[in-house]
């Protein structure tokens, strides 16, 4: 077997936080792969970010603790970073690198691909449209998820994004096909306590069958979480396009990623843009998200469910900001709704799903889904509006249709929002309660659904009472 081509070097000239600056080398090509060598024997992986005249700055996967100038070897691979990627990687558990920690065996590769992943064709790109049954009526009924699209879930901190993006990770299911998605999940800067939360819940209720975890804790260097989300959208390739699996990807929590990408870019004293974070976060987060979608020809997707908890609540903070340039719509958890105890606190009015249009419909979902989904959003957004005004001016001063929509917004969280974290609705019980619900309201209220679907749908008339 020929040996591994790699050049070495023992010159290096300056430590800075999680960087290596490398005098005299030559032959360096940029994102190459390094192997750092320390003086007793400890041996790390990095990367080249910048190279030229001479020089060559490397990040430190690992960190760059117990690294002194003299006596550490480093050694420029002439490569890229690789992993090992195979269907076999589903029901196991993997740190941020990509290497197994649940004791079981190292995987055998079916193929080595770069993290780097390739991008998808623009011209080979395939419109997402196909429905995604998540079981949750909030995002089912009025923010409709497709395969191929890219939704990210803005939360805040404390609010239960995990138990959600678990709950969609066991539900979501492909109607028609019967087809359970296989689900990437890559958890990235999180406590121990959410590592431990996902890993037991995805082994209790058997959905590690077919999931591939990968698991980067907040201890471990920042290095580590830049790579994590590029190691699991490398399987998620391999087993969309390769392996023909419909593939669903949650990225938690893609704030830590850029707090660490703000981290490197001030060891590299680059100038700072919005807030202390690169001026090129957005075409960074970009490499990520758009790994999401179908292709002409293939038949596995991947569909991206990024999770990211805005600073200070703060939906105008340049991670969610950036992210909403990039993706197709947002899911927006609301701490009101969180503290009157509605889970999952999911803020409607703020959410959006720009594809939900694609993926609803006769054949898809119901005929009735659109005009539904339209006529609630519109009620329940005059409701809030006359909640404002009864605080001013007293319930007792509004008119009787008035207090009809504050007791339709009652029931739309307490009913259609709300549901159990075990409970997997289907889309025709999501679309019966938002029926049921709008049934408070008087007829002539309901403007935004068709009346041949008011007499298919409405309570009223499938009943035939007189209500």
């Amino acid at each position: 077997m020929a040996a591994q081509y790699f050049r070495e070097y023992e010159t290096i000239r300056e430590i800075r936080g999680p960087l290596l600056l490398i005098e005299k080398v030559s032959d360096v090509a940029f994102d190459e792969i390094v192997e750092v060598e320390t003086a007793s024997g400890d041996k790390r992986l990095g990367r080249v970010l910048e190279v030229g005249m001479g020089y060559a700055v490397v990040q430190v996967f690992e960190g760059t603790t117990g690294i002194t100038p003299r006596g550490t070897k480093v050694r420029f691979m002439g490569k890229t970073m690789e992993i090992p990627v195979s269907e076999a990687m589903l029901g196991r558990i993997f740190d941020g690198l990509g290497r197994p920690i649940d004791g079981g065996p190292n995987i055998i590769a079916e193929e080595r691909r770069d993290v780097n992943g390739l991008p998808i064709n623009p011209a080979a790109r395939a419109y997402p449209e196909d429905f995604i049954q998540t079981g949750v009526s909030a995002i089912d009924g009025m923010n409709t998820l497709v395969r191929g699209q890219k939704l990210p879930l803005f939360s805040g901190g404390g609010l239960p994004h995990n138990m959600l993006a678990a709950q969609i990770a066991r539900q979501a299911t492909v109607r028609g096909e019967g087809e359970e998605f296989a689900v990437v999940f890559a958890a990235i800067g999180i406590k121990y306590d959410e590592a431990l939360f996902f890993r037991k819940f995805f082994e209790e209720t058997g959905a590690i069958k077919r999931a591939a975890i990968f698991l980067n804790l907040a201890d471990e260097p920042a290095m580590i979480r830049l790579i994590t989300p590029r190691v699991a959208l490398t399987l998620a390739e391999y087993l969309a396009f390769e392996r023909d699996m419909h593939v669903l990807v949650i990225l938690s929590d893609l704030t830590n990623y850029c707090e660490a990408l703000r981290e490197i870019s001030s060891a590299r004293e680059e100038v700072p843009g919005r807030q202390g974070y690169p001026g090129y976060m957005y075409s960074d987060l970009a490499s990520i998200y758009e790994r999401a979608g179908r292709v002409t020809g293939k038949k596995g997707t991947i569909t991206q469910m990024p999770i990211l908890t805005m600073p200070a609540d703060d939906i105008t903070h340049p991670i969610p900001d950036l992210t909403g340039y990039i993706t197709e719509g947002q899911i927006v958890l609301d701490r009101g709704l969180y503290n009157r105890g509605i889970y999952p606190p999911i803020n409607v009015l703020m959410s959006l799903s720009r594809l939900m249009k694609e993926g609803i419909g006769p054949g898809k979902t119901r005929d009735d889904h659109g005009d539904v989904s339209n006529q609630l959003y519109a009620a329940y957004s005059r409701a809030q509006e006359l909640r404002n005004l009864a605080v001013i001016v007293g319930e007792e001063s509004l008119s009787e249709t008035d207090r009809k929509y504050l007791r339709f917004a009652d029931a739309f969280e307490r009913k259609f929002l709300s549901q159990g974290f075990y409970e997997n609705r289907s889309i025709e019980e999501t679309l019966d309660i938002g029926w049921d619900i709008l049934s408070i309201l008087p007829e002539s209220e309901l403007t935004n659904i068709k009346d041949e679907y008011i007499k298919k749908y409405h309570p009223k008339y499938k009943s035939g009472s007189s209500k």
